[in-house]
């Protein structure tokens, strides 16, 4: 990491933990804390389908595993909130690693279309199984995480550092995955997976490892948004989430650290500027997106990293071209 962009990221977290207090406005602090809840979400689909290559289509579903988890072992089962917490991101794993050990079999655009089934089956259970969830009606009463000490989260502002905390704990987490030797072993597997497996990669092994940690994530922000808002229905479960997931991804930049923070702040920030039109508001994304995919596959993020290396490639050529030539004129000499 460069000098720059270990100021830039200083920089947006200073900014982050003063935005309360710059603002004193309880609309923008609401705003701000379902983002950063948004971008867990989009981590955990980001090391899977960025840095594997697997597009899984049901993380809205175990994005729901996780928010009706928490609800249900808080307010059915009366579970205090920091145990239910870490239960709820218990069983995301294991039904994202049953899940996993059956969808990983297939590739491409099978896994694509299977995990939408997986999504789509998710959703309806939580809106048919009345008894356990109360289907169309949702979970009402979710609490707000318990006090640790003389630490409360009682009030808006304390929720939005507590999901702050966590955002860049998840943040950490990516990094110090992606700059290991696992990271390196997924990047392969995403660049070419029989290649991978002639040079000794378990991929299925590899594979199902990161599957279940982009669950667990999507679970862990499920949880967080149930706190936050204190009812959830069904409709967290459905496509739309997961669609909206990947816009922001697709936005940011796929296979990038920061590119789920920049497509979610962009994106939420324009949907704010054009509640205006309303349902007409896709009529601007449509266009935008398709274009951005078309010219910068990558997003925002890849195209300013391709930008600076080619910069720094234009910057170095003249160099280089200046050390070869005393030993060209020698040779024609």
């Amino acid at each position: 990491m460069s000098k720059v962009q270990k100021i830039a990221i200083l920089v947006l977290f200073l900014l982050a933990i003063i935005f309360p207090i710059i603002s004193q406005n309880d609309y923008f602090i609401h705003v701000m804390t379902l983002s950063f809840i948004w971008m867990i979400g989009v981590y955990g689909l980001n090391l899977l389908a960025g840095y594997t290559g697997y597009l899984s289509l049901a993380h809205a579903g175990f994005f729901a595993i996780g928010a009706y988890s928490l609800g249900l072992l808080t307010v059915k089962a009366e579970m205090n909130f920091w145990p239910a917490l870490l239960l709820s991101l218990v069983i995301t794993g294991v039904i994202g690693f049953f899940v996993g050990l059956i969808s990983l079999r297939t590739k491409e655009h099978f896994f694509a279309i299977y995990t939408l089934c997986v999504g789509y089956i998710i959703y309806l259970v939580i809106d048919k199984w009345d008894s356990l969830t109360e289907g169309v009606r949702g979970l009402i009463g979710i609490p707000a995480p318990a006090n640790i000490g003389p630490l409360s989260f009682e009030t808006l502002q304390s929720h939005y550092y507590l999901v702050l905390f966590f955002l860049l704990l998840v943040v950490l987490i990516m990094y110090r995955i992606v700059h290991s030797l696992s990271g390196r072993t997924y990047i392969a597997i995403r660049n070419s997976e029989d290649l991978a497996q002639t040079i000794g990669i378990s991929t299925m092994k590899n594979k199902l490892t990161v599957f279940v940690i982009s669950t667990v994530i999507a679970g862990l922000s499920g949880a967080l948004y149930a706190s936050f808002v204190r009812f959830i229905g069904p409709d967290i479960g459905s496509i739309a989430i997961v669609f909206d997931f990947l816009t922001y991804l697709l936005v940011g930049g796929i296979g990038t650290l920061s590119g789920p923070i920049v497509g979610t702040i962009l994106i939420v920030v324009l949907s704010q500027r054009l509640q205006f039109l309303q349902d007409y508001r896709m009529l601007v994304f449509g266009p935008v997106l398709t274009l951005l995919i078309i010219f910068y596959p990558r997003g925002i993020v890849g195209a300013v990293v391709n930008w600076t290396q080619k910069r720094k490639a234009s910057v170095h050529q003249p160099i280089i071209r200046a050390k070869k030539l005393p030993e060209e004129q020698v040779k024609e000499g």
